[in-house]
């Protein structure tokens, strides 16, 4: 038995607040992306084994899935393609529900991909990625209580989306990943965090009403110029949050530049994807994408580990084959029992 799987990237447009004195924190807002994408197979084999990049990691997940699981057999991971990790397109997230999807199937565990997340531990702040894996679009989740109450119904204490849209597909980002070192993760993500828990965000109300009265009816109503507006207006409060950590509202001058060099070139909104150093700006067509990108490479030749490129929305979410269909959208792992 062989399984594929193939999940999307994404971009974060940000939080929505910080402060969680409503009993809620975080609260994130996103897109799946078509391109780049994880493309991994695996099958079983002798021992644990994994090949292509990000070896250690991947070696490191499937290990966390058999240990909690309680099993002890072999399988091959191979890694055909990946997303480029640590530059705010949210590799982590993607690889670790890819491995766990694909040996869910492959040893017959029923678990939803929220189950799995939990299971691969993430999804602590923000609920975007996994979204984006199980059904792809615009994703809006709606943070984490921090008040310790939960639906007993719902095993796992992760964002839940509260808006999934299908994104049009027309519209087009151009994304400029300059090479000027990578984003933030891991231990030192978390002490930034816990920094900023103690210096409550400044106009989270700004941001919901952004989201509210802006950037979903754009999106329903499909007007690109009123959605662009909103991405650049979260990204002016939100980059402001993290100012004291990046220096700035953009991690890097270079993704400063980037941006208002994609603005001054007719971009409808740019911002920053997570931590970057990935900053993106919005076209309505691909005519105006082609305009974007030549003013990111006027900033940033493609030198080193630095890329431009222009993508999609995926209304999909990630792809997941075991020999037979493809089965797409909310791929969900064979029927059985765990062990």
């Amino acid at each position: 038995m062989r399984v594929a799987v193939r999940a999307p990237a994404r971009l974060h447009f940000g939080f929505i607040d910080l402060d969680g004195s409503l009993g809620r924190v975080f609260g994130s807002i996103g897109l799946a992306i078509d391109g780049p994408a994880l493309s991994l197979e695996v099958t079983p084999a002798n021992r644990l084994a994994v090949e292509g990049d990000e070896t250690d990691r991947a070696l490191a997940l499937a290990q966390r899935f058999l240990r909690h699981y309680g099993l002890r057999r072999g399988v091959h991971i191979s890694i055909k393609e990946t997303i480029p990790a640590h530059v705010g397109l949210g590799s982590g997230t993607q690889l670790a529900l890819g491995i766990a999807t694909a040996l869910a199937r492959l040893c017959s565990i029923k678990a939803s991909v929220r189950e799995l997340a939990a299971v691969m531990g993430r999804g602590a702040r923000s609920g975007v990625g996994i979204a984006a894996f199980e059904r792809g679009g615009f994703i809006l989740d709606g943070g984490r209580n921090v008040r310790g109450t939960r639906d007993p119904g719902d095993p796992t204490p992760l964002p839940h989306a509260i808006v999934r849209h299908a994104f049009p597909k027309n519209w087009t980002f151009v994304v400029a990943v300059p090479d000027v070192g990578r984003g933030l993760s891991g231990d030192a993500e978390d002490r930034v965090f816990r920094r900023l828990a103690a210096r409550p965000a400044t106009r989270p109300s700004q941001v919901s009403r952004i989201v509210l009265m802006q950037m979903l009816p754009a999106l329903l109503e499909r007007d690109p110029v009123a959605f662009g507006r909103s991405l650049t207006s979260i990204q002016r409060i939100v980059g402001g949050w993290f100012r004291p950590i990046q220096g700035g509202i953009f991690a890097s001058p270079s993704g400063a530049r980037i941006a208002s060099a994609m603005a001054r070139a007719g971009a409808l909104g740019v911002g920053q994807s997570s931590w970057g150093p990935a900053v993106y700006g919005m076209a309505q067509d691909q005519k105006q994408a082609r305009k974007l990108e030549e003013a990111a490479r006027t900033v940033i030749p493609e030198e080193g580990e630095s890329a431009v490129f222009q993508t999609r929305a995926n209304n999909r979410g990630a792809e997941v084959s075991d020999g037979g269909a493809i089965m797409k959208g909310r791929p969900a792992p064979a029927a059985g029992r765990r062990p």
